[in-house]
């Protein structure tokens, strides 16, 4: 058989038409999910650090590492009401590496008479992390012992609340029990976390609108103690302390901190994200940081199921607001 025999022209012909071939290849293949990530990604945590959210941020990110086998280092951006560590993220591009911690606070303002200029379709869910009951704290060994002894004092005194941000379920909270209960209370908002607890320790403000979980250490040195629980149910291992359901209020107000990338990121980076999610909120160490926080055990929600969960949220604040 005869074999034709290539001039020097012609093999250099032929090695760049292959050499264009393996480019155009590489170039149109998709990037498959294993080649993601090559390098850290940056958890956002929209609030100061020492709090709830930062802790959540921490844990998740710690807990994803070995799984992902990057580093996830976090930066705290706080500051209108977790809005500019949310922005972070909005301006950065939708490749995975960067996340944000971002909370209920931020994503109720969504439901707030005042216009936002992002959509929750502006993100993209990768997971719900933590639930707990959210509830007003006073100082422990001052003028308040109970919820009733507020309530007395704030009928004829404007008493300070020391909140995360104004049009967060903080100050929705307080306008419910200004309006349904003759209350006199003025919101003042703290973006640092340590900041708010210590408002109420040394005299800055009268109650502290949190979740017990964050304070846990407050609650654990006498410092700090709860008198009412926004929750249509006890809350453990508070059972002695009101819920708003006692006192006639259809007010739950659960504090949810969630897990998100922005809109656009690659749909097989997202599944990947989710699922080493889902792993590690179900990990033995997850559970036992849920049960320290004395969050909702069944806390972790992914992907299109936390993004409806989130929704429904936003839309239950939008009818109280309203």
């Amino acid at each position: 058989m005869h074999h034709a025999t290539l001039t020097p022209v012609g093999a250099r012909l032929v090695a760049a038409v292959a050499a264009a071939g393996a480019l155009i290849a590489t170039t149109f293949t998709p990037v498959a999910a294993q080649d993601y990530p090559t390098r850290p990604i940056e958890i956002i945590v929209t609030w100061g650090p020492g709090g709830g959210a930062d802790q959540t941020g921490r844990m998740i990110g710690k807990l994803l590492e070995p799984a992902l086998k990057v580093s996830l280092p976090v930066e705290n951006v706080a500051g209108s009401s977790g809005v500019t560590g949310l922005n972070k993220l909005l301006n950065g591009n939708p490749e995975g590496y960067q996340l944000g911690l971002v909370t209920a606070d931020t994503l109720s303002l969504l439901a707030a008479p005042r216009a936002q200029r992002w959509t929750l379709d502006n993100l993209a869910t990768v997971a719900v992390l933590i639930k707990q009951p959210s509830g007003f704290f006073v100082q422990e060994g001052g003028a308040f012992k109970t919820w009733a002894d507020v309530e007395a004092k704030a009928k004829t005194t404007e008493l300070k609340v020391g909140v995360t941000g104004l049009g967060t379920p903080d100050e929705l909270a307080i306008e419910q029990l200004k309006k349904h209960r003759g209350l006199k209370l003025i919101a003042v908002p703290f973006a640092k976390p340590a900041e708010r607890y210590a408002s109420v320790l040394g005299g800055h403000a009268d109650l502290v609108y949190e979740q017990a979980g964050d304070v846990r250490s407050f609650i654990d040195n006498k410092q700090l103690r709860p008198v009412m629980f926004l929750s249509n149910e006890k809350v453990h291992p508070f059972t002695d302390i009101p819920i708003s359901k006692e006192l006639g209020m259809n007010l739950v107000l659960d504090q949810y901190r969630t897990l998100m990338a922005k809109a656009g990121t690659p749909p097989e980076r997202m599944k990947l994200l989710r699922e080493e999610t889902a792993k590690a909120g179900g990990s033995a160490e997850f559970k036992k940081f849920l049960q320290e926080a004395w969050a909702d055990p069944n806390s972790v929600i992914v992907g299109d199921a936390a993004t409806a969960y989130i929704a429904e949220q936003i839309e239950t604040l939008k009818s109280i607001w309203q």
